[in-house]
């Protein structure tokens, strides 16, 4: 992967678009990169509506629903080690298979950010810009970083 960016729900949308065609019309497309897609959505409200499917340009999709929390709290979903497993192994199996990665989440912000300065780390990239500005959830950054030290301690990464 070349880059990493994280967008809302609705940017998502537009940056996906942005690959649409019609018919016999390829070189009106105004991006032809390839992309993966990490989809992260609302458990309360079973989602946004919206899912993403591999196509000529999205080479990968993975949906995970967990909310933005930092603790356990009743009627929500917190991230989990299985959440930063998968995440991880979605990056590793989509490295050299896409040129951009797309992280969202509802408003882009906070687990979509997270994510996304993981995904930078582990990838080799500097991701101090994400800490910078906006309202990263420290905590799933922190199950992500932990899982891949783990996952890299005991041979799995």
């Amino acid at each position: 992967m070349k880059r990493v960016i994280v967008r809302s729900v609705y940017d998502a949308f537009e940056y996906v678009m942005e690959h649409f065609y019609c018919f016999g019309e390829q070189d009106m497309a105004a991006r032809t990169d390839s992309y993966a897609v990490i989809s992260i959505q609302d458990t309360y409200t079973g989602g946004f509506g919206i899912r993403f499917e591999k196509n000529r340009f999205c080479k990968d999709v993975i949906t995970l629903y967990f909310d933005d929390v930092v603790k356990e709290t009743d009627g929500a979903v917190a991230f989990d080690d299985e959440m930063a497993d998968k995440i991880i192994g979605f990056i590793q199996k989509n490295r050299f298979a896409a040129d951009t990665l797309l992280v969202h989440c509802y408003a882009g912000q906070s687990r979509s950010r997270a994510v996304g300065a993981f995904a930078v780390k582990m990838l080799g990239g500097d991701n101090s810009r994400y800490f910078k500005n906006g309202t990263m959830n420290m905590y799933i950054y922190d199950v992500l970083e932990t899982a891949w030290i783990r996952g890299k301690l005991g041979g799995e990464f």
